[in-house]
């Protein structure tokens, strides 16, 4: 797939809010991706997107769970006052970010609007220095205070409008690349495999809810009850001021997880894999639970053994996240030559103890 596919895809893909818990509206930019190329598509009792592809071998295949969550950061409305709106969050936000960015209202109609602060002086004593807080910002409509409480009410989403920039040297910014990025990789994955014939079923699960609850990928892997699962997510890129130990080069590499989400044999089988690939990456330990879907599938049932792929992305949880093409072609090649390789018998190779 080509480098100006991607972009398009991963356009289509942010130009759609769908913020955490709120995920339906995605739901038709995957079919129409998906679908094609796939054997089955349906839509799980929490929302989530789910896609098989049957596999060839004569035996009972086993069940390969490769997801994504499909869900965004974002804010949501829980006070009107005057004619302005009060915010909570939706997912991880840093307010120091919202200061002069705009947003849509997604109301009765979707209404432009501004966050905005009042002036230092006109703030709490405790606020004038530091941090203002979320609860201190205003969302300005730029409407009379009888036409905002006609078109808005509590509890309406509010999306980030920032325009799909594209950068040079294949850099693209844009709001919802956590996790956008990882579906245009699973999206290369499915394409990548149009000609090949793997032996297992292969389910593509756009999961919802893992800023908030993780609902998503836990009961698509309770109704799926795969033998093994991968979980795609983006990490933290390296940017000014960012230790280097904790962030990722941006264009240069993806990241394999290790830690106790991950089971070893398969970061093994990953590993050796990228080796042969020539897919530069570089580990990304977790001395505890990785922050994304695999702390909660791989506790599924009997347990699921679960690998972490993931891309690296700058201004994460923000307006504008960046990300490299190269590094989602990197993770969704990766994936498709795991899934294509995948032995019959791989089951019985497989060992938590297994790592040499």
């Amino acid at each position: 797939m080509k480098t100006s596919e991607i972009k398009s895809i991963l356009k289509e893909l942010t130009s759609t809010p769908a913020l955490s818990g709120h995920e339906s509206a995605l739901h038709s930019t995957l079919n129409h991706l998906w679908s094609p190329y796939l054997d089955e598509v349906s839509i799980s009792r929490v929302g989530s997107f789910q896609a098989l592809r049957r596999g060839t071998s004569t035996q009972p295949c086993p069940e390969l769970l490769v997801t994504a969550h499909m869900d965004s950061i974002g804010l949501m409305v829980s006070a009107i006052q005057d004619g302005f709106l009060r915010f909570t969050e939706i997912g991880g936000i840093d307010p120091r970010l919202l200061p002069g960015q705009m947003v849509t209202v997604h109301g009765k109609r979707d209404i432009p609007a501004l966050i905005v602060q009042p002036p230092s002086f006109l703030l709490p004593v405790e606020f004038q220095n530091g941090i203002v807080t979320l609860h201190s910002l205003w969302g300005d409509c730029g409407l009379p205070p009888e036409k905002v409480n006609q078109q808005v009410a509590i509890g309406d989403l509010v999306s980030f409008d920032q325009p799909f920039l594209e950068f040079e040297n294949d850099m693209v910014c844009s709001p919802s690349l956590d996790n956008r990025a990882s579906l245009a990789a699973l999206t290369y994955c499915i394409y990548e495999l149009v000609n090949r014939q793997p032996a297992w079923d292969s389910w593509f699960v756009a999961s919802v809810q893992e800023e908030e609850t993780q609902a998503g990928a836990l009961t698509s892997t309770f109704q799926i009850l795969p033998k093994l699962a991968i979980v795609v997510d983006v990490t933290f890129a390296n940017s000014p001021g960012t230790p280097s130990h904790k962030t990722f080069p941006l264009g240069d590499c993806i990241a394999l997880g290790w830690g106790p989400t991950v089971h070893p044999y398969l970061y093994k089988t990953f590993q050796e894999l990228a080796d042969q690939l020539e897919i530069p990456y570089k580990i990304e330990s977790f001395s505890r639970r990785s922050g994304t879907d695999a702390d909660s599938l791989q506790l599924v049932a009997h347990g699921i053994p679960t690998m972490v792929v993931s891309i690296p992305l700058r201004y994460m949880h923000s307006a504008v996240e960046v990300v490299s093409i190269k590094d989602i072609q990197r993770a969704g090649r990766l994936i498709a030559e795991f899934i294509a390789g995948l032995e019959i018998d791989y089951l019985e190779k497989i060992k938590w103890d297994e790592t040499n």
